[in-house]
């Protein structure tokens, strides 16, 4: 029952401070205009984002779209409040998923949900999105953010990304276009990328006790920034290969390794074989299957093992490919072929360290 005395209740006290999320978004705002070209016709804080595509060269254009997060890397952020990696992981992320389509990027809008939305939290996360989306030459468009303390922790909070990109029919990538007797084609990872953490971070802070800072031995660097490394984005890399011939499909290995990810651009009745011998598996993920322990057979359906994309090339124009990464400043790895099968991942070889 309210009486004359009780004190008038206001939405910062159910513990969502709006003029905090103002400024936040007056912050973004200007973040994002640096991201933007002539296409973009709305800034931030309208209802929606309106973006007019260039679509000249292109004989049939097709919009392809994706959308994902970060997962339990964020508890690693949140350990050593650190944010502005995080914001970059989503974009490279979300670029890489549309990549393997033989897309390029148009835009990205970004959801960030959190108890308690602090101004480092929210400086980080959005100076991440937009130096990610300016070295992708991606407009960061727009977004959204919600300030929920009756369902987050005050500590927590998540991210969503969401892109858009655009590719010529012709030059769809996709699962028809592989052969048998193709080669696969390894690109390497920068670490975990944004997969396996729930797994990583049991092994090395709820078993092995260590502290973000403790020094991961091999690397010269610590556990922390170790598993902090910013997801790569393969666009530049790749950008003048997506529509060689040669080039029949690409596979961002995120979660589920090569084991649940390669298969989904093999067609039926071909297999892609891995040679786990083919490269040095990163320092990282032999402390994670050391300490664990964890089977092979393990760390490959659940990490990149340090190859984060797997181009699937025609093999007689391989080496040609080949040179074109090298030129790229690649380090391209053969890893392997494609044989009949029933469309699966077979390995072969121990692997090396």
């Amino acid at each position: 029952m309210v009486t004359a005395g009780d004190k008038p209740i206001t939405y910062k006290d159910a513990g969502v401070d709006i003029d905090t999320k103002s400024r936040a978004m007056r912050a973004v705002a200007a973040l994002a205009r640096q991201t933007h070209g002539p296409q973009v016709l709305t800034g931030i804080g309208s209802f929606g984002s309106l973006f007019r595509p260039d679509f000249r060269g292109l004989a049939e254009p097709v919009l392809v779209s994706s959308t994902d997060g970060v997962g339990t890397k964020l508890l690693v952020a949140r350990r050593l409040q650190r944010f502005d990696t995080v914001g970059a992981d989503l974009v490279n992320h979300c670029v890489n998923d549309i990549l393997v389509m033989g897309a390029e990027p148009l835009f990205f809008l970004d959801y960030i949900a959190a108890g308690r939305l602090t101004p480092e939290l929210m400086t980080g996360l959005l100076t991440g999105f937009a130096r990610a989306c300016q070295e992708q030459g991606v407009a960061l468009v727009g977004g959204e953010t919600a300030e929920m303390p009756g369902l987050y922790r005050p500590e927590d909070f998540d991210l969503a990304g969401f892109i858009v990109g655009v590719v010529d029919r012709a030059h769809i990538l996709a699962p028809e276009r592989v052969r048998a007797g193709d080669e696969l084609l390894g690109l390497h990872s920068s670490g975990l990328h944004t997969n396996g953490y729930s797994l990583a971070q049991r092994i090395f802070f709820d078993r092995e006790r260590m502290e973000p800072t403790d020094p991961l031995p091999g690397t010269g660097t610590s556990v922390g920034e170790a598993l902090l490394a910013v997801h790569r984005c393969y666009l530049s890399a790749l950008r003048g290969l997506l529509r060689d011939p040669a080039l029949h499909a690409m596979a961002h290995i995120t979660g589920g390794g090569f084991t649940e990810n390669v298969p989904r651009v093999l067609p039926e009745g071909l297999d892609a074989v891995i040679d786990r011998g083919a490269w040095e598996v990163p320092v990282l993920f032999r402390e994670i299957a050391r300490r664990g322990p964890v089977e092979r057979d393990e760390m490959d359906r659940t990490f990149n093992m340090g190859i984060g994309m797997v181009l699937i090339v025609d093999a007689a124009l391989a080496e040609r490919v080949r040179g074109q990464l090298v030129a790229q400043g690649e380090r391209p790895v053969r890893i392997g072929r494609i044989e009949r099968g029933d469309r699966r991942v077979r390995y072969e070889g121990q692997g090396r360290s």
